[in-house]
């Protein structure tokens, strides 16, 4: 659809964005404007989440919202239209994912003082019509016909309200009543609802599973040297700086060297061929109360040590915050998970579609080994790692991580690049 010119203004169309490499679509969370109100240039309008990450999306125009295409819950593919904006002088856009009405105006946002089934005429909905998650779970649960429910959305699309008032006018038997969740102690099933980010991660990590053939290794290694560098200038460093000294920097650089001497692990599997990557770009795995992001550091293996601590600070904290740009998780070209920082020593990542493989430390242990036929007490920290067998065979993925292992092992102030 062109935009529209009304009265010297246009109107101008939102669309889903592309949040990272493998993305086909988003799932709209929540609307941070609604239908009528204004919005400025950059000002965020709506959270969207994906397999990859949880962002509010800048409004790329000034004007007014007049009109919500896609309501909280939904996934649309990406380039869908969103929203509509009212802006003056707005120049023709792009036809949209879905034809609208152009003849018609904005509809007014739908009115909450009274049941929808009230409203003049609703339209029938189908069997294909768009619904939400939670909207197509509730018509399961009951086992319900959708096609017998009148849809007051746009379109005639069933929102939560039109399948509540349906069940009202139609008593069900009482064998088919739902359990009411148990309160906290009592013994019993409790339903949680699966937020639209944790349902993206699920779908991503089934994809990864079935289009990657998942191989595995294990690796000991001594961090006597690193742990001993950290433990003696982390205060320093805190105090300096202001945000704690991880062993994650010293991990990324000592990784980013191995992956260019091996770049098979640093590489992505194509129709065409397989993409060697001469640079890296390090994906941070960071674990959020609900859910995994894995934002991305741009030519990690460029960046000097205090640099390279500064943007892992900054991006996992906007990860946290909800506060990543689109950007922040494309391009990825490896992915360092740190699970030791939670307790784990050993586990199977899966691996970050469309890499070659995931790098895991796991937490630091003081273990007795054997040193020169003695036995001593030294810290030691697992490396698990997973990787595409389409392109990595385990003498690659050998060479590779013994690099990481050696690297670690023999780790000295000299090898931080400055």
């Amino acid at each position: 659809m062109p935009t529209r010119i009304l009265n010297g203004m246009g109107r101008t169309t939102l669309k889903m964005p592309q949040l990272g490499e493998s993305v086909t679509e988003g799932t709209v969370d929540r609307w941070l404007k609604q239908e009528g109100d204004m919005v400025r240039r950059d000002e965020p309008i709506v959270e969207v989440v994906t397999d990859k990450v949880n962002a509010e999306i800048p409004s790329p125009f000034e004007g007014r919202l007049v009109r919500i295409d896609v309501q909280p819950g939904q996934t649309v593919p990406i380039g869908a239209a969103l929203a509509e904006i009212e802006v003056e002088g707005a120049t023709p856009a792009t036809a949209p994912a879905a034809p609208a009405k152009p003849a018609e105006p904005a509809e007014p946002a739908e009115p909450r003082a009274e049941p929808p089934h009230a409203a003049a005429t609703p339209a029938p909905a189908t069997e294909h019509a768009r619904v939400s998650p939670a909207v197509r779970k509730l018509v399961q649960d009951h086992d319900l016909d959708l096609s017998q429910i009148a849809g007051s959305g746009p379109g005639g699309r069933v929102t939560r309200e039109d399948v509540q008032a349906y069940l009202a006018s139609k008593p069900a038997p009482a064998a088919a009543a739902a359990p009411a969740a148990p309160r906290t102690g009592e013994r019993g099933d409790e339903i949680v609802r699966i937020s639209a980010v944790r349902r993206q991660i699920a779908e991503h990590m089934v994809r990864s599973v079935s289009t990657s053939p998942h191989a595995w290794s294990l690796r000991e290694v001594d961090v006597t040297k690193l742990q001993a560098y950290r433990e003696a200038n982390k205060d320093e460093f805190s105090q300096r700086y202001g945000f704690p000294l991880s062993y994650v920097p010293f991990f990324v650089q000592i990784v980013s060297d191995a992956l260019l001497k091996n770049l098979y692990l640093n590489s992505t599997w194509t129709d065409e061929g397989i993409v060697l990557h001469h640079f890296v770009n390090m994906g941070i795995a960071v674990a959020l109360p609900d859910a995994l992001i894995v934002p991305v550091i741009k030519d990690a293996d460029l960046m000097g040590f205090t640099d390279l601590a500064h943007a892992i600070n900054d991006i996992a904290n906007r990860a946290r915050n909800k506060q990543l740009k689109p950007e922040d998780v494309r391009g990825g070209t490896f992915t360092l998970n740190n699970t030791g920082a939670f307790g784990s020593v050993a586990g199977q990542s899966i691996i970050n579609q469309p890499q070659a493989a995931i790098l895991s430390t796991e937490s630091i242990r003081k273990r007795p080994v054997v040193v020169n036929d003695e036995i001593v007490i030294r810290p030691i920290m697992n490396l698990t790692m997973s990787f595409d067998h389409r392109i990595v065979d385990g003498l690659a993925a050998s060479r590779f991580i013994n690099d990481v292992s050696k690297a670690i092992e023999d780790w000295s102030p000299a090898s931080l690049k400055l």
